[in-house]
């Protein structure tokens, strides 16, 4: 299985951020940086994927009943009316 495959990308205005960072030597070339950046975004997609998950964790072993979703939906249906009535008012 080949590990390494070239391809060609189009930065647009990040290609000024891409050159920078390797004329300032923090990188030797294009695809190190490039490679750095998606492990950047793999680790902030595996750091938001665990956010979430203790969120939702939280919400489950929140003792509180739960609120059946017919009643919320008409609590949401409301401040909304609320609100655009609100918005005429303003106009």
């Amino acid at each position: 299985m080949r590990t390494n495959k070239s391809i060609t990308l189009t930065l647009g205005k990040q290609q000024k951020v891409l050159d920078a960072m390797v004329e300032s030597g923090d990188y030797d070339s294009a695809s190190e940086a490039v490679r750095a950046a998606l492990r950047a975004l793999e680790r902030e997609r595996e750091a938001l994927d665990e956010i979430m998950r203790l969120k939702v964790q939280e919400a489950m072993d929140d003792p509180r009943p739960s609120i059946p979703a017919a009643k919320v939906f008409a609590e949401l249906r409301e401040f909304h009316a609320s609100q655009a009535k609100a918005d005429k008012r303003g106009s």
